[in-house]
């Protein structure tokens, strides 16, 4: 288990193209307080995914359920007739 968490982790390229390159390049920008900047991103980061965990964790239930699925799935088509009909108009 730990062995696949790691290999997810380290063999994944997106972890160095986000962390590296894009959040290097934005953290950059901020000239002497870069490291005030870096230390914001891994606040965020680290408060993101507990949020994530824990938010998982406590809709467990309701989404075990086949019913929540359909409305997700309804809620979901619903968004996307939108963007559809606003795409036509548009075109």
């Amino acid at each position: 288990m730990a062995l696949t968490t790691l290999g997810l982790t380290f063999l994944n390229p997106h972890v160095y193209l986000d962390t590296v390159v894009m959040l290097g390049g934005v953290v950059n920008q901020f000239g002497d307080s870069r490291w005030v900047a870096a230390a914001g991103a891994m606040t965020g980061s680290v408060l993101w995914f507990t949020s994530l965990g824990l938010g998982a964790r406590t809709l467990s239930g309701p989404l075990a359920r086949p019913r929540t699925w359909q409305v997700v799935d309804v809620l979901v088509g619903l968004v996307m007739v939108g963007v559809a009909i606003g795409l036509a108009r548009g075109a």
